[in-house]
């Protein structure tokens, strides 16, 4: 889960809101209690045991849908990249937190501390995104994060958002709070989110010009499967897809050898064509 550090639609700058201690410890400790702070005193509670766990079923109905190198958007403590890597998939995690960056690359996944409005490697090659964990509410303005998304893609790439549980739409601000009341308020900066239940997550990808082609549950979650119109004609190559297993040259630790895990440049996921 990340916080995009500044306001897309070009409001205010915001401080790095997922490098504040609350988040920080939770994710060290690889435990909560961990609260989504919203207006007044209501608390969504963070799942960050989960999130710090090995990928479950729920997650690899996710996970066995991706096509072509995989790009997690607020991969946090990476357990979605670490699974992919642990099958040979080219998978790169961003997120804001260096913590979370940090643990990622730990579990032998590759990881950048970078906002999805960042500059990021490979923009428009991508087979697959992740949008996962109420990522979906990055920034807080769901219609301008799904426009990022199709940038990043393959024409015609494939986006794999979880919704909340909920049948919600909303955007608020919100603070990230540990249940300690030992952070004063003004410590902790605020940031731009949005929650979008299954219904309110379809209709605004199909406004924004998603095709749906897919809604599942699982483990008491719900995804959808959105596919990104193509703007223009897919090259003969053929879309960013998986090398064969085997093929792959995993460097020291298990990430890709010259990729972020080892500090160089990421490598660009070759393409390869059906045969």
């Amino acid at each position: 889960m990340s916080a995009d550090p500044a306001d897309p639609a070009g409001a205010v700058p915001l401080r790095h809101p997922w490098r504040a201690d609350p988040y920080t410890r939770a994710l060290r400790t690889g435990r909560g209690p961990l609260f989504l702070r919203g207006p007044g005193s209501r608390r969504l509670p963070l799942d960050v045991e989960r999130w710090c766990a090995r990928a479950d079923e729920a997650d690899w109905t996710v996970l066995r849908r991706c096509t072509g190198a995989v790009l997690d958007i607020g991969c946090g403590p990476g357990r979605l990249v670490a699974a992919l890597a642990g099958l040979g998939r080219p998978a790169l995690g961003v997120d804001t937190a260096p913590a979370a960056v940090g643990r990622t690359r730990e579990r032998g996944g590759a990881a950048l501390c970078r906002s999805v409005f960042d500059p990021l490697p490979d923009e428009g090659r991508w087979g697959s995104a992740l949008l996962m964990d109420g990522n979906i509410g990055v920034g807080g303005e769901p219609a301008v994060l799904l426009a990022r998304v199709r940038e990043l893609l393959v024409p015609g790439g494939l986006l794999l958002a979880e919704a909340a549980s909920a049948d919600v739409e909303e955007r608020f601000r919100a603070r990230l709070d540990d249940g300690r009341r030992t952070h004063p308020e003004r410590s902790v900066p605020s940031f731009p989110w949005a929650r979008l239940g299954p219904s309110a997550l379809r209709a605004r990808a199909e406004e924004e010009g998603w095709t749906v082609e897919e809604e599942w549950s699982a483990g008491g979650r719900v995804f959808l499967g959105l596919r990104a119109t193509a703007r223009f004609p897919v090259s003969a190559a053929g879309p960013v897809s998986a090398p064969p297993p085997g093929r792959e040259r995993p460097g020291p630790g298990g990430g890709a050898e010259g990729g972020p895990m080892q500090g160089g440049p990421w490598r660009r996921p070759r393409r390869v064509t059906s045969r």
